[in-house]
Order: C-alpha cells, then structure tokens, then sequence
C-alpha cells in the first residue's frame, strides 16, 4: 500500500501543480475544454493514463467542464500516487487546449 502524505507534503506538491487544490483527503481540479467532443477526448485520454499507472481519478462531466478529483482509497487519502496522475492530467488537459 502507498503511504500516505502529510499535510506539508501534499501542500508543497500542491504548489508545483498551479490548477490543483486540494488537502490529504483528496485533490482536484477543473478544466474548461472547447467542446463537449474535446472534453470527452480528454476523458478517453485519461482513462489510458489510468489504467496505465493502474490508479483511477474520479471524473465529472459537465457538458465541456471537467472536474478530476484524485486520492488513494486504498490507502485513504492522498499518496504520491495522486500527484503522478495529477502531472499526467495536466500534460492531456495542455495538450488538449
């Protein structure tokens, strides 16, 4: 199982990653996609990721708005885990804009 983080620990994450917010129970983030059909590519893009890394985000869908929260249930709360995926999100969400 992960470890988790400390609160320090997952604030001093938090400021390397600009649109994310967040504190040891979970961090998230909202992106503004051009499209719905851009924001479901997105969504695909990241469902990769996910399974990849083998960590999956919790995702809403709000016509082009989507909301990613990350945390370790297994572990419960946040763990490096998060962060990685977090990165990986952002790099799909700057390719996609």
């Amino acid at each position: 199982m992960a470890d988790l983080l400390t609160a320090d620990a997952v604030r001093e994450e938090l400021g390397r990653l600009p649109d994310w917010s967040g504190d040891p129970t979970g961090i998230g983030r909202t992106a503004q996609l051009g499209s719905f059909p851009a924001a479901i590519a997105v969504v695909d893009r990241v469902a990769a990721v996910a399974e990849e890394l083998d960590h999956h985000p919790d995702i809403d869908i709000r016509w082009r708005t989507l909301t990613f929260r990350c945390v370790t249930h297994s572990a419960g709360g946040v763990t490096h885990r998060d962060f990685e995926l977090a990165r990986r999100i952002d790099d799909i969400v700057r390719s996609a804009a």
